[in-house]
């Protein structure tokens, strides 16, 4: 995969190399990543322009001398079909004009290995084909010290957001999952059950309901799920949804 770092300081560019040099040690299921480099945006764009340039990714950032980086990812849109942009600046306040030019992500510098590899494991994800996607639709791509993890949806017992990380638990093991609860209910809503707005339970695991006092929340409600121990919180808003769902798979058993 040819991924071209753009940044006026050759000592950023170096870090880059160095990361996606460690990503791939790291992660053996990554294509090998061929970095090129630019020193300005015009520079760039001019490999960018060249035939069969095989640009996949574009790790841009956004202050620099002359063509800044936001002007540079406009011109971007042009080119069909275009890279995947990722901005990597020092100034989170550009955020939301990044993802406003359909950028990928957004790394903050300095660059951290593992929300790198959380970077190319987003890519990766989107160069799949269709009928891979298709097949793996009833799998989560997780990072997981520096390798990536194939948890299939069917193990998930719940996902639950905590601070600012979202965490996936099955019977055995729990790991950090890039994504959000809106997202994955979205997507998974027919296996899984929001019980609380920090929580969605796979619905199969569904055990009981019972009264929890909650330090935070006072008296109120929880349910138990096969596989884990620890009952988990359920708000007054989803209870009555919960108690639906634990009359319809008591009815399917029957």
């Amino acid at each position: 995969m040819h991924i071209l770092l753009v940044d006026d300081e050759a000592l950023a560019r170096s870090r880059l190399r160095t990361l996606l040099e460690d990503a791939a040690r790291a992660d053996p299921a990554l294509p090998p990543l061929v970095p090129h480099e630019a020193a300005d945006a015009e520079q760039a764009w001019a490999l960018l322009q060249a035939p069969g340039c095989g640009i996949e990714l574009v790790l841009l950032d956004i202050h620099m001398p002359g063509m800044d980086g936001l002007a540079l990812a406009a011109r971007l849109r042009g080119i069909q079909p275009p890279p995947a942009l990722v901005f990597v600046t020092a100034y989170s306040l550009h955020a939301v004009n990044a993802f406003e030019l359909d950028a990928m992500d957004y790394l903050t510098k300095p660059v951290r290995l593992p929300r790198l590899q959380q970077t190319l494991a987003k890519l990766m994800r989107q160069r799949l084909p269709a009928s891979a996607r298709q097949a793996g639709a009833n799998a989560l791509l997780i990072q997981d010290r520096g390798r990536t993890e194939r948890v299939p949806l069917d193990e998930v017992i719940y996902f639950k957001a905590e601070l600012k990380y979202l965490t996936v638990r099955t019977a055995t093991q729990s790991y950090i999952l890039d994504s959000t609860l809106n997202e994955l209910e979205a997507r998974h809503g027919a296996q899984f059950l929001r019980i609380h707005r920090n929580a969605l339970v796979a619905r199969q695991a569904l055990r009981a309901l019972e009264k929890h006092h909650d330090p935070e929340e006072g008296e109120g409600w929880a349910v138990r799920l096969q596989g884990i121990d620890e009952p988990l919180a359920v708000s007054r808003r989803q209870l009555a949804g919960v108690r639906a769902a634990l009359r319809e798979a008591a009815d399917s058993s029957v």
